[in-house]
């Protein structure tokens, strides 16, 4: 059990531009002992390795990302190529040339494992190295620093299979250290006070031997097939209508959204409020009828669908029996 826990802010650090040893500028700054933890805003771990590129924002994340996560307006979660999920791919305009933009690290985890070794090598002290970065999370508001890169510690303590203090078998707790660590460490670091950089003591039992890096913060990120939240609403809701895993691409008006639905042969009305779809398949009729209305509900209208009986046909004069369903949707609720 940890008796005591604590954080220092390493302050006085000019600012880093690239080719930047930043192991000197940290290791000359702070008084670090073995079994410390540093911890790293990636913002100057990126200015120190150059990945400031120009171009607008927009440009960045469409080169950053692998899908679009979810996106309202100008704002989109995407995941990016380290398989982190979060807004505008990590992308940051703030405290940069006007029109550059600064990425996050190529490898956040190689970035913590050469700071690390560098550290060693400077100044004899076995530490532990976490590069933290601003994200929000999902059901909370406000944002957090979270772990995207480390070297050196535990990132994460599996305690399944052990008990609690009443003899209940623990089935799936595994603490996310690392990001702890990143939490605990913006407490005295923060934006505003222009402070990158936090040392934190009393965490030697998590941290590795020299020379043993560990996992990396790679072993936080859970895969999308793992992950039941892996689509916005309205994202998962086009995946199912459209059968497919994900969104074709950032900003795409995909024409395969109509395309998808069975509509040769379909008649459909826009009345006050509501559509009517119409056509002489009863089944078809309310597959279209159910995959227009999922679509809608996604895009935050309420909908309600119903079917009404085969009747003659009205377009084009013929005889033919059409089966009908009325969608209602109401105001949009976002």
């Amino acid at each position: 059990m940890r008796k005591q826990l604590e954080v220092f802010p390493v302050t006085g650090l000019p600012e880093v531009a690239e080719g930047e040893d930043l192991a000197a500028l940290i290791g000359d700054a702070a008084d670090l002992r073995d079994g410390d933890v540093v911890s790293v805003t990636s913002k100057i771990v990126s200015k120190a390795e150059g990945r400031l590129t120009t171009g607008t924002r927009d440009e960045a994340i469409d080169a950053e990302l692998v899908r679009v996560v979810a996106q309202r307006g100008d704002t989109r979660i995407v995941q990016t190529r380290h398989g982190l999920v979060l807004a505008a791919a990590g992308t940051d305009t703030s405290n940069t040339r006007p029109g550059t933009v600064l990425l996050l690290p190529v490898d956040p985890d190689l970035s913590a494992r050469s700071l690390r070794t560098a550290l060693k090598d400077r100044y004899d002290v076995n530490v532990g190295v976490v590069v933290t970065d601003t994200l929000g999370r999902p059901w909370r508001n406000g944002q957090i620093d979270l772990a995207i890169g480390a070297a050196g510690v535990q990132v994460i303590e599996d305690l399944r299979g052990t008990t609690d203090s009443h003899g209940n078998v623990l089935a799936v707790t595994e603490p996310a250290l690392a990001d702890e660590i990143a939490a605990a460490s913006e407490l005295v670091k923060g934006k505003a006070d222009g402070v990158p950089v936090a040392v934190l003591r009393g965490l030697a039992d998590i941290v590795l031997p020299a020379g043993e890096h560990g996992t990396g913060a790679r072993a936080l990120v859970r895969d999308a097939e793992m992950d039941l939240f892996s689509l916005g609403t309205r994202e998962a809701a086009l995946a199912a209508v459209l059968d497919r895993k994900a969104p074709a691409g950032p900003r795409e008006v995909d024409p395969a959204l109509w395309a998808a639905l069975p509509l040769e042969g379909v008649q459909v009305e826009l009345l006050d409020g509501a559509l009517r779809v119409s056509l002489g398949d009863p089944v078809a009729v309310g597959m279209v009828a159910e995959r227009l209305a999922v679509l809608l509900h996604a895009e935050g209208y309420g909908v309600k669908v119903r079917t009404g009986p085969a009747r003659p046909g009205r377009w084009g004069g013929g005889r033919h029996q059409y089966s009908e369903a009325t969608i209602t949707f109401g105001s949009r609720s976002r």
